[in-house]
């Protein structure tokens, strides 16, 4: 199910991502303690609306199921569960 990335913009960066403007808009993970992570995702400069491929592919960037992303994005996986998960990954 596609969705506005302005949605999906402004719920990553409520769980913690930065945004670094380049040639695309980067979203850099950072953790609960203000350290910069090596989790990052991205979204192009061109449309309003990510299809599924896409928030497949930035699911995978952020180590997380689609589903799973979808909820960070959504709100109901909290920046504090996202951090933990990525803790057992050894990510942060």
């Amino acid at each position: 199910m596609p969705r506005a990335k302005r949605h999906v913009e402004t719920g990553l960066q409520n769980k913690g991502f930065r945004l670094e403007n380049s040639h695309h808009r980067f979203f850099i993970y950072y953790t609960q303690a203000g350290e910069k992570t090596a989790v990052r995702t991205r979204t192009s400069q061109g449309g309003n609306e990510l299809d599924d491929y896409l928030l497949g592919q930035m699911a995978k960037q952020c180590h997380l199921t689609k589903a799973n992303f979808l909820q960070l994005v959504d709100c109901p996986f909290s920046q504090t569960a996202y951090e933990n998960q990525l803790a057992e990954g050894g990510l942060v």
